[in-house]
């Protein structure tokens, strides 16, 4: 009989062979055996102040590096805590395990101290969740959760660890190939199917590529921009697409939908080829169905096969990954344009005129004379100054459209948001999560005062770390996107969106030992924002953000995307005057 190790030792070492060089948790009874086991166990982990946080890290970290990221909390509320952070990831197709700490088995179901059922609350937030029977079992488990977490459509699996597991001893029989090297790529589409493909591409006179973070996770960015610009098709990104093809690009349309551009919403009312891969057709993309892209025939590309035509009916789907199909397409198009076929329609060339001058109709803009200070400029010049390769993680409402509408977007995986669930809180601990990914890179957290209120204590995170993230609050005093519906569609009723009563976050910053700053003039941003990016410590900047300003374009509620609100109705001064006294009480 070979040498016995506990379920904690053996947890370790599984988590090295699985290429684990960083996990995020906080520790508690149930999971004190694997922390005793961390004492020596040569795995760095950083010690969040709440296991939201360490969920969000994590799900940042893989963003960032294309790698699952790895969070644990034990049993009970710290299992539950991790489950916003799960649902996010599961929303985003990101690759996420989760480890929890339970029970002993000896009393699980009898309501012990700290016992939830992880298993049920996590079902409809994982791709699989595992509770662990025995020590022997730890190595096989964990190598089917990573294998789980990036095969197929990517998603967080979580692994329930009673604490009797963790002391039991076993004698480890780990897999014989440990590691994701390579993941296996779904090609489930038929060939006729990409012969079709690319006879309609090569037929439409007003096509469109529609994106989502699929091309992203799939690393299909190459393949998307070659097939852009040899059929001279442009290209607009979905939330979760960003990054995925160059913002500066000619062919960029930037993003679509609830807040996409004027030209971008109009080439969708107005494509006769709607070609989607990697994206789900979401109601933040299509607002009223009926009337997303009517003029167009549609081809889905997406590993998932439950999304084919599940919001909006397709004439093709194409089940796979997108690297492979886009590659397979290219291949195929190649090939008809040998045959004579031409690359480009020769109606190509009228449509992006067309939307050139929908562009120069409603362009993106903002009020850029002002004495205030305007949230887009801010964005606007953190863009200018920042690294080339900087990440920027955002959390969730106005800023986060700001961003999305006014950031230049130079690769993938530099764009980190929760998308789908819309978290509140996401990212701060997501720029830590990719911080620690790629320590040597410029991170920027583009957060609200209202997100940021809601995961700040891991301030104590970064400054115990010296994690060199860098904060930047856009600060309006109000929860800004709950507050531009109130004064949209609600009447002005204005109720319980006013954070004027905060802290000083500059202080709060300096009491962590972190370096922060107010700026509350527009001719103080640009040399701001230089001193903020200059070194390669953890910062913080606080905007005191014109109060008054709203996201525009916006699709209304019910509307259809022909319908998007291009800018804000005229203001009466007096009606300014009393916003201004509203959010000064």
């Amino acid at each position: 009989m070979g040498k016995l190790f506990t379920g904690a030792e053996i947890l370790l070492e599984s988590l090295r062979r699985e290429k684990v060089e960083v996990f995020f948790g906080l520790p508690g009874g149930a999971v004190l055996p694997l922390y005793d086991a961390l004492y020596s166990g040569g795995i760095r982990h950083l010690l969040v102040r709440h296991e939201q946080a360490a969920a969000f890290a994590a799900d940042g970290y893989a963003r960032a590096s294309g790698k699952p990221g790895v969070c644990l909390g034990t049993s009970g509320p710290g299992a539950t805590n991790l489950t916003t952070g799960l649902a996010s990831a599961m929303m985003d197709s990101i690759p996420v395990v989760a480890m929890t700490g339970q029970v002993a088995s000896s009393v699980l179901g009898k309501d012990a101290f700290q016992e939830a059922d992880t298993i049920g609350i996590t079902l409809s937030s994982t791709k699989q969740s595992f509770l662990v029977r025995s020590a022997a079992a730890v190595p096989a488990v964990i190598h089917q959760a990573f294998k789980t977490a990036v095969s197929g459509r990517p998603g967080p699996v979580l692994v329930d660890l009673p604490k009797s597991v963790l002391i039991d001893t076993a004698e480890p029989d780990y897999p014989p190939t440990p590691g994701i090297e390579q993941r296996p790529r779904a090609r489930e589409w038929r060939e006729e199917d990409i012969k079709r493909a690319a006879e309609m591409i090569l037929e439409s006179q007003r096509a469109v590529l529609y994106v989502g973070g699929g091309v992203i996770a799939s690393d299909a960015w190459q393949e998307l921009r070659e097939l852009a610009e040899l059929t001279f098709i442009p290209v607009t990104t979905t939330l979760m697409g960003l990054g995925s093809f160059p913002s500066a690009h000619p062919l960029s349309l930037g993003m679509l939908g609830m807040h996409g551009s004027y030209a971008t919403n109009q080439a969708i009312c107005h494509c006769d080829l709607l070609v989607a891969i990697g994206a789900r057709f979401d109601d933040r993309v299509t607002a009223r169905i009926s009337g997303f892209a009517p003029e167009a025939k549609k081809i889905h590309l997406d590993v998932d096969p439950a999304e084919i035509s599940k919001n909006v009916r397709v004439d093709l789907g194409l089940v796979g990954d997108a690297r492979e199909a886009l590659r397979t397409l290219l291949e195929e198009v190649k090939r008809q344009a040998g045959e004579g076929k031409p690359l480009a329609h020769p109606g190509r060339h009228q449509w992006l005129q067309r939307i050139e001058a929908w562009r120069a109709e409603h362009p993106l803009t903002y009020d850029k004379y002002g004495h205030s200070v305007k949230p887009q400029y801010v964005i606007e010049t953190l863009s200018r100054y920042a690294a080339e390769d900087v990440i920027c993680a955002v959390d969730v409402g106005q800023h986060q459209m700001w961003t999305a509408q006014f950031w230049s977007f130079n690769a993938p995986r530099t764009w980190l948001c929760s998308s789908g669930l819309g978290s509140m809180g996401y990212g701060f601990p997501a720029a830590m999560g990719a911080q620690l990914a790629f320590p040597h890179r410029q991170v920027i957290a583009i957060v609200g005062d209202g997100g940021f209120q809601m995961t700040l204590n891991d301030l104590a995170t970064v400054a115990q770390y010296r994690v060199p993230v860098k904060i930047a609050i856009i600060n309006n005093h109000a929860l800004g996107m709950v507050r531009q519906w109130q004064e949209l569609f609600f009447e002005k009723r204005y109720c319980d969106t006013s954070l004027s009563f905060a802290p000083d976050f500059a202080k709060l910053a300096e009491s962590y030992g972190i370096r922060g700053v107010r700026v509350e003039h527009r001719t103080d941003v640009v040399d701001a924002v230089r001193d903020f990016l200059s070194d390669r410590e953890p910062r913080l900047i606080d905007f005191w953000v014109d109060p008054a300003e709203n996201v525009y374009p916006i699709v209304p509620p019910g509307a259809s995307l022909a319908e998007m609100v291009v800018e804000p109705p005229r203001v009466l001064v007096e009606e300014e005057e009393a916003l201004d006294d509203l959010w000064a009480v």
